[in-house]
């Protein structure tokens, strides 16, 4: 909307609903956009995290597929991607395990 747009809207909404209304309906109307904006911004993040799982899951069957040799520097970008995501969940479940462990012995010796 250009300024001029703007300033008769304005004026339309002043006639409209008077100078008491007005406020409240110009907050009313900001906090729709600011919600359908930050909706919006939301599902253009999951999207483009699912374009990205489904590049590196695409780049994986590539790479199966030439036996993990030979591979561009894009597949083995996102081979290496998957490979340090595997291994931070592997680390993860092994420390939570090694956790779950030393509670279980501390427990033993009480």
């Amino acid at each position: 909307m250009g300024m001029w747009e703007l300033v008769v809207v304005l004026i339309v909404g002043l006639v409209v609903l008077g100078p008491e209304r007005l406020p409240v309906a110009i907050r009313t109307v900001s906090r729709w956009v600011k919600t359908i904006k930050s909706l919006a911004n939301s599902v253009k993040a999951e999207v483009n995290e699912e374009l990205r799982v489904h590049e590196l899951h695409q780049n994986l069957k590539k790479a199966e597929q030439q036996g993990m040799q030979d591979l561009s520097p894009a597949i083995k970008d996102s081979v290496s991607e998957l490979q340090k995501a595997a291994d931070s969940v592997t680390h993860s479940y092994k420390k939570r395990s090694s956790e779950q462990t030393d509670k279980v012995n501390v427990d033993e010796q009480k």
